[in-house]
């Protein structure tokens, strides 16, 4: 998708992708993967995301990346947080300031991002930014990824899978087959959790899909 793209859908605020609470496979398994507080986590097209103050009050100091400057100012105004904006070369940096103090939304193209704008990361969440890349994209964003996260990093991969041809993405069906794929050999996979979406009678399917799973991986940079 062309940069266009995302900044029409959060003009419209068709931003069916955004979640006003904390996501629950963060809140589940980030424990899991003992993560040291101290570690400065990246969350690549963070958006508007609450999950950045969930990993804030964990301890840690976090970097979002996000192309739309509405949804940097969105974070901060929404969450009633004290901010300052600074320019960074091609970037914009949103930083900040008191309750929200260590965290960061860099505004900017990520697949770009050089290693000293975004700074050192340490660790690694991306629920909703895989899933969201057409599959040229999605080998640009593992390279990137593998790029700016160090050997022993790790993180949290959340995709989404579901027959491709009942759908045209976003969000795009990632199998853990795929995931595994494209990380590949910077990354080792780990299947934590897989959630049939469908399976309580009842539960929604706005898309009309036959099946639809929600996938949650630790992955760790390996070299």
């Amino acid at each position: 998708m062309e940069a266009s793209f995302w900044h029409a859908r959060w003009q419209s605020q068709q931003i069916g992708f955004h979640q006003t609470t904390v996501n629950e496979n963060l809140a589940r398994w980030w424990p899991t993967l003992e993560i040291p507080a101290e570690a400065r986590v990246l969350v690549p097209l963070c958006g508007k995301s609450v999950d950045l103050l969930w990993l804030r009050h964990q301890g840690h100091a976090v970097v979002g990346v996000e192309l739309a400057e509405s949804a940097c100012r969105a974070f901060f105004e929404e969450n009633a947080l004290p901010f300052r904006v600074e320019q960074s070369g091609a970037y914009v940096r949103w930083i900040g300031e008191g309750a929200a103090d260590g965290i960061v939304v860099l505004q900017g193209d990520f697949f770009a991002a050089p290693a000293d704008v975004i700074g050192p990361v340490h660790a690694l969440y991306d629920r909703a930014a895989l899933i969201a890349l057409p599959p040229a994209m999605r080998e640009l964003h593992c390279a990137q990824l593998a790029a700016l996260l160090p050997a022993g990093a790790r993180g949290l991969l959340v995709t989404i899978a579901y027959p491709q041809a009942e759908k045209a993405g976003p969000p795009f069906s990632v199998p853990t087959s795929e995931v595994r794929e494209r990380l590949a050999p910077d990354f080792s996979v780990t299947p934590l959790h897989e959630a049939d979406q469908l399976a309580t009678p009842g539960a929604p399917n706005r898309w009309g899909l036959s099946a639809l799973s929600e996938l949650v991986h630790a992955v760790t940079r390996t070299r």
